[in-house]
């Protein structure tokens, strides 16, 4: 299997291209729309908070994937009632966004680097997700980081309009 590391990190860079745009605006008032298949409904604060936090917490669970080579999946993962995630969120929806926005560039330099430098047998290792089932490093990667960037930068945009 070869896996388009470059298409990917590509995405990543104009998710934080869009991001940093948002960070250089006042910050928007209303709520966004809840992700595709949620229910919640943010503040940009909340999506900025919850930008600064998930980059990090998903490449840690892709790379435990990764660190526990077995033939089953490795379970991995948090469903959006985690404790750590909502405390995230509440502790964070105040700070200023181009402070969170550092945040998020430095998880998404480690996530390039370490996709990078992940062995192409590394992308097929199997997880266990609570809720979605079981899913490849490469998968973990592209749902849980790439689309999740892209979609709140998307609520973001929705809140600027």
């Amino acid at each position: 299997m070869s896996v388009a590391i470059e298409p990917l990190l590509a995405r990543l860079a104009d998710a934080e291209r869009r991001l940093a745009e948002h960070a250089d605006a006042p910050l928007p008032s209303g709520l966004a729309d809840p992700d595709p298949g949620a229910e919640e409904r943010w503040e940009a604060g909340q999506v900025w908070a919850h930008l600064a936090e998930f980059p990090a917490y998903w490449l840690e669970q892709a790379q435990r994937v990764v660190a526990l080579p077995t033939h089953e999946p490795v379970p991995f993962g948090r469903v959006k009632t985690d404790a750590g995630r909502i405390e995230a969120v509440e502790r964070d929806r105040h700070t200023d966004p181009a402070a969170l926005l550092e945040r998020v560039r430095s998880s998404l330099a480690e996530v390039s680097n370490a996709a990078r430098s992940l062995p192409p047998e590394a992308w097929t290792r199997r997880g266990a997700h609570p809720k979605r089932g079981e899913m490849t490093v490469e998968q973990i990667i592209e749902r849980f980081i790439v689309s999740h960037l892209e979609e709140h930068a998307d609520q973001l945009d929705s809140l600027r309009s």
